[in-house]
């Protein structure tokens, strides 16, 4: 593929792979370089839109996309100062609005998604043998007094940033290995996603499990009940080969597994932590039904809202980072934190268009599973989609690795607006006939 083919979506990848590059130890896990990126690459994709005039939102596009300005309008006017309004809204655009605008907008056809889905592909593999070094040598986050706990190159204070982009590469290798391109591309996509279970099972991350249960299943059920049966064949193998027969992490990956069905009978101190923000959301909830407490109000609202069960905050340290408590800012659960900082407008307009991109996604999918090219790509999009709105359940925007969500939603949008119903690459435009004396002229 030559340089002028992928140049359009050269921004979206540069946004990805500036995610490789390892954070400043200590750091507060904020906005970082990718976040500055991905604002150029809406500015770049507003500059073509306005020099060529070529393929603008159509008005379903518009109005998906642009439903979560209402309720980030209402919250704005809400938040308890003008700064944390604006800054808040700035944020809740550039992740839900401008960057997956851009994205949709930059791609033309598959194989720019393709190569998308492998950039994804590409930093998972980084980020998890980075991780997995990490896990080997004890340089890692500390987890149960160990500094093994797999965190990449986004240090203890952002212990998910690794896990999310694991999990990413791995729905997009899943849906790349399902897909109906040459077997050399699929064999390689299922290699990628073989290899990318050693670093997500070594992140500890429960949350990041669940979530890719969910997606990588509704993946393979997408695809067809053979195929579903075949690859969880596949898997349940590897996963006896990687615990049971080289022990990787085993004792501690079941006691980990085993705390997931205890969460309701004898929960740990961040499930209480976390029941107890969960509780403190719904309260602001009920405060403030409709518009919620304004933006970046939880933090302000929390402790009269939360019980006494609520600690002081989360302990980390390692991966070359000095012990530190991080002030629990945040529910944890991004529903429940647009419920209490937005109310019911914000988080009917936000779940709602991630309903919608859900629905024309599968439909999409379903076109192209009867018939037609396109099967990794619906896969992909889906997945990346199930992925990021089971796994809301248990996290919420934060770290670096949030602008990786923005892309996320883009590839989504761009397969369930626009990708799910053409038949193949865009063909290129048609040469304008020339009139008889024109033609005669040259």
């Amino acid at each position: 593929m030559r340089l002028p083919q992928v140049l359009p979506v050269v921004p979206v990848i540069a946004v990805i792979a500036l995610l490789a590059l390892p954070l400043g130890p200590g750091g507060e896990g904020g906005a970082g370089p990718a976040d500055a990126l991905s604002a150029l690459m809406v500015l770049y994709c507003a500059v073509l839109l306005l020099r060529h005039r070529r393929r603008p939102l159509s008005r379903t596009a518009g109005v998906i996309l642009g439903l979560p300005v209402v309720g980030l309008a209402v919250a704005a006017v809400n938040a308890s100062s003008p700064g944390a309004g604006v800054t808040g809204m700035g944020r809740y655009l550039q992740i839900f609005v401008l960057v997956p605008a851009a994205v949709l907008l930059l791609i033309r056809d598959r194989r720019d998604f393709r190569l998308l889905a492998w950039s994804f592909v590409g930093l998972a593999l980084w980020q998890g043998a980075v991780g997995v070094h990490q896990f080997v040598t004890g340089t890692g986050a500390s987890y149960q007094g160990q500094t093994i706990r797999a965190v990449g190159t986004f240090g203890a204070q952002d212990v998910m940033g690794m896990a999310t982009v694991v999990c990413f590469g791995l729905v997009c290798a899943v849906g790349l290995a399902l897909g109906r391109t040459p077997l050399r591309h699929r064999v390689a996509a299922a290699c990628c996603a073989g290899a990318l279970l050693v670093p997500l099972a070594v992140s500890f991350s429960r949350g990041a499990w669940i979530a890719t249960a969910v997606a990588c299943s509704a993946q393979l059920v997408l695809a067809g009940m053979r195929r579903a049966l075949k690859a969880g064949a596949v898997v349940a193998a590897l996963g006896v080969i990687l615990v049971g027969g080289f022990g990787v992490g085993s004792a501690m990956l079941q006691e980990r597994v085993d705390s997931i069905v205890q969460v309701a009978d004898a929960p740990d101190q961040s499930v209480t932590d976390r029941y107890t923000m969960w509780a403190a959301a719904i309260g602001m909830w009920r405060e403030q039904p409709l518009t919620g407490v304004g933006l970046k109000g939880f933090p302000e609202h929390r402790d009269t809202n939360a019980s006494l069960a609520l600690s002081a905050g989360s302990d980390t340290e390692g991966a070359g980072a000095a012990f530190r408590v991080q002030p629990l800012l945040s529910p944890h659960n991004m529903y429940l934190l647009v419920l209490a900082e937005q109310g019911l407008i914000g988080l009917l307009a936000l779940a709602g268009g991630w309903l919608a991109l859900l629905v024309l996604g599968l439909r999409g999918l379903a076109r192209v599973r009867r018939s037609g090219p396109g099967l990794d790509c619906g896969l992909v999009a889906c997945g990346l989609l199930a992925w990021q709105l089971t796994d809301f359940m248990y996290a919420d925007i934060g770290g670096p690795s949030t602008v990786l969500t923005a892309v996320c939603l883009g590839l989504a949008a761009w397969w369930g607006l626009a990708g799910g119903d053409r038949p193949g690459p865009l063909p290129a435009p048609a040469p304008v006939p020339l009139r008889p004396a024109e033609a005669a002229a040259r």
